[in-house]
């Protein structure tokens, strides 16, 4: 992960960490921490828990996002305290519905101009986002115009998925949210897995493989490199950490404690599981709930 981090991000980079609610890049944005980039335009559908920790950690100048919130519990407190306090430095924001900017992804992986969207007519987001306008409609079927959203081309992407072969092409189950769409779109990827496996196991169930590793530079096998969020068949999501989190970032001094303790304080992934402890990670280990086989066939 520090090597993959090291040759990918730069200062004042725009940054996708992928994963809606499920295989949120944790570990990659802990590096991007102990690795001290700054200027970063971070950008995700919902910024959780990870963009918290990015922005108190002073790495953020810009977020792009569609949703700010700790999800189920409440604000994300470093992120208020930068756009409304400035601590530990102001910075600027750009807001989207989700489909809004999924929609964007999804224009900068087809090299598309721009995406019409239906759901802002009548919204008030156009009054607070100049990227968000509305053009006229060629078609003559009753709609006189249109709203639209431009390309998003990240330069990084940081996306995971539950395995993939050496090669990075990736079996993904469970919500993808935005993932492959980021994939897709950004000029680098960094691809974090669970596991690597055998290209066998791989094309045993191409159905599963929504990532492949033409668009991918990076591939990283990072176990529980999710967590505090779920990877689905791996683990599950520990909901005491968000609980946790509320009252860890309550001031500015005391997320600066967990982030010296948490991600200065260890040297990578493997140093936080074994600081985490054993009890914890078995507390979150999955119940079985096999799907029904299919006959394949030949391939």
């Amino acid at each position: 992960m520090s090597e993959a981090i090291s040759r990918t991000v730069e200062d004042g980079q725009r940054i996708y960490l992928g994963g809606f609610t499920h295989l949120i890049p944790f570990a990659a944005g802990h590096e991007i921490i102990r690795q001290g980039y700054e200027g970063l335009n971070l950008i995700r559908a919902t910024p959780d828990l990870i963009y918290d920790q990015l922005i108190a950690a002073g790495c953020a100048s810009a977020v792009t996002f569609s949703y700010a919130g700790n999800p189920g519990v409440g604000s994300l407190r470093a992120f208020r305290r930068a756009v409304e306090d400035g601590e530990p430095n102001e910075v600027d924001l750009e807001e989207y519905s989700h489909f809004g900017l999924v929609s964007r992804l999804e224009a900068g992986a087809k090299d598309l101009p721009f995406v019409p969207l239906r759901s802002y007519v009548g919204s008030d987001y156009p009054e607070h986002n100049d990227a968000i306008r509305f053009v006229e409609n060629p078609y003559d079927d009753g709609i006189d115009e249109i709203a639209v959203v431009p390309p998003l081309k990240p330069d990084v992407a940081i996306v995971r998925a539950q395995r993939a072969d050496e090669d990075g092409n990736a079996h993904l189950w469970g919500i993808t949210g935005e993932i492959v769409e980021a994939a897709f779109a950004a000029d680098t990827v960094v691809l974090c897995v669970e596991e690597i496996v055998d290209r066998s196991v791989i094309r045993s169930d191409p159905n599963r493989t929504h990532i492949p590793g033409t668009v991918v530079d990076c591939v990283v096998e990072e176990p529980y490199g999710s967590h505090p969020s779920y990877a689905q068949g791996y683990y599950d999501r520990d909901n005491d950490a968000y609980l946790e989190w509320d009252e860890i970032s309550e001031t500015h001094e005391s997320t600066q404690e967990w982030l010296a303790e948490w991600v200065h304080g260890v040297d990578g992934r493997a140093e936080y599981l074994e600081k985490l402890g054993t009890r914890r990670l078995l507390d979150l280990q999955p119940r079985s709930n096999l799907s029904v086989p299919i006959d394949m066939g030949d391939y």
